[in-house]
């Protein structure tokens, strides 16, 4: 049994690696001995009470008085994770990322101002260092664009991944062609995956809660309800569904369960395509409600660009309640086989593990020919309910495989174990921000007072920085 320090958020925090950590960790405590740490100051006692939960500012005390053999970061690319950055270089461990690109979340933690213009001009400074080391081969002026908030889609293009991978002891991501991807691109870096779990569903008063919301709205018992899930914007394809949608014949229904943001007003688009009638806006959906609203839905659209090249939790959720599901060809994908809308033959899956059902699980609608494929298979799947119980079936048979919470957790230990035998990298190229020197004000103070300070070493042993 090893001892851990576990960096996560948990809830009432909007997040969805939130909710799958308070699920995952109860699975862990039997084998390790684990103290999770959390950005709240008064943090909430997981149902676990064997795990013992602190604010992340307590970190540093505790593992003086007994250290831990194993830091774990679970990492995303939203603000939620933001009291994780001060410790990934500083005490290298697992580092569990749940997106494939971090730069939103770096630029914003580093550019987000300040109390004064000293301190603004440092955050700027630190971004771009971190950007040249990240990427230092990208144009210099792609920095200038983020700093100036003109950047876009940019993000997307530079993942700034390099310096949170590089110091870590071993990286886990939950999608292995985003492990194939990372491994290729850092081969010093030791890269595994841990299968993304999803809670079963399953509950014998499921059917009539559904039926009850689908009253609720409108929805009519023989129609067919689409239904997509998360933020209600444009990366989650909503203008393309709706525009699918509109023109469906049969009068089916369009859910969107999730919170909006100010800029995408979808009820505005729906009122101009004529179909605000048959498309419900539900606002956000607390996880322990979830599963109701996707028991309502015939089909669920799991659909995402640009990504971050992550595992959509929503879409294990769909799988696990047996739903058929359309998603975005990627190229971090291909873990299912999948229906192409054209040709309607079943595409390969080169990231399928063992075990993996050789059935289509999911229509899988190309970027390239977006519009017109996703007509095609929102119309052959609101018109074919044998095909959708036969993507359903083979939903629920992937999520048996794969994505139950014992199969996370299964995993989780074998990357625990890996972890605990790697070392620290010796990483020393890092920008000077992400290896300060924590003598630097006890220096200060022995310089003002004409002192010697000579006997003030760095200690670079944790991590060779």
């Amino acid at each position: 049994m090893a001892r851990l320090a576990w960096f996560t958020p948990l809830p009432p925090e909007r997040s969805g690696i939130a909710a799958y950590n308070a699920a995952l960790l109860p699975r862990l405590a039997a084998a390790h001995e684990i103290h999770v740490y959390t950005a709240t100051e008064a943090p909430r006692p997981l149902d676990d009470r064997s795990l013992q939960v602190f604010p992340a500012h307590e970190f540093a005390w505790r593992r003086l008085q007994r250290p831990y053999q194993l830091n774990v970061y679970q990492l995303g690319n939203a603000a939620c994770h933001d009291f994780i950055w001060p410790h990934l270089a500083a005490h290298p461990g697992l580092v569990v990322l749940h997106d494939g690109q971090l730069h939103h979340a770096r630029a914003r933690r580093l550019l987000a101002g300040g109390r004064d213009d000293e301190s603004r001009r440092r955050g700027r400074e630190a971004y771009h260092a971190e950007f040249r080391y990240n990427h230092p081969d990208a144009p210099p002026d792609v920095a200038r664009l983020v700093v100036d908030a003109l950047a876009g889609s940019i993000y997307y293009l530079y993942p700034m991944l390099r310096w949170v991978v590089s110091t870590a002891r071993l990286v886990a991501v939950h999608g292995p062609g985003l492990a194939h991807e990372l491994a290729a691109e850092y081969p010093a870096v030791v890269v595994r995956t841990i299968r993304h779990g999803m809670a079963d569903p399953f509950d014998p008063d499921l059917p009539r809660r559904a039926a009850g919301l689908r009253e609720r709205w409108g929805v009519p018992a023989e129609a067919v309800l689409f239904a997509a899930f998360g933020l209600v914007t444009p990366e989650k394809r909503i203008p393309a569904v709706l525009r699918a949608f509109a023109p469906l014949p049969g009068s089916p229904h369009l859910l969107l369960a999730g919170g909006t943001v100010g800029h995408y007003d979808a009820a505005a688009e729906a009122r101009a395509l004529g179909v605000a009638d048959r498309v419900h806006l539900t606002g956000y959906v607390p996880d322990d409600e979830l599963d109701v609203h996707v028991a309502a839905a015939d089909v669920c659209l799991s659909l995402r660009w640009p990504s971050g090249r992550e595992t959509s939790g929503t879409w294990l959720r769909a799988l696990a309640a047996g739903k058929p599901t359309v998603v975005s060809d990627l190229a971090h994908g291909g873990e299912v086989h999948s229906l192409d809308p054209d040709t309607w033959r079943v595409l390969p899956a080169p990231f399928a593990r063992p075990g993996t059902p050789p059935e289509p699980v999911a229509v899988s609608v190309s970027l390239v020919d977006e519009p017109r494929q996703l007509r095609r298979a929102m119309s052959r799947l609101a018109d074919d309910p044998g095909l959708r119980q036969a993507l359903g079936r083979a939903a629920r048979a992937q999520w048996l495989a794969h994505h139950t919470m014992e199969a996370a957790a299964h995993d989780g230990l074998e990357v625990i174990a890996a972890a605990l035998g790697s070392p620290p990298p010796r990483v020393r190229d890092l920008p000077p921000h992400l290896r300060p020197d924590p003598l630097a004000p006890a220096r200060r103070i022995a310089a003002e007072w004409g002192v010697a300070v000579n006997g003030l070493e760095r200690d670079d042993a944790e991590g060779g920085r």
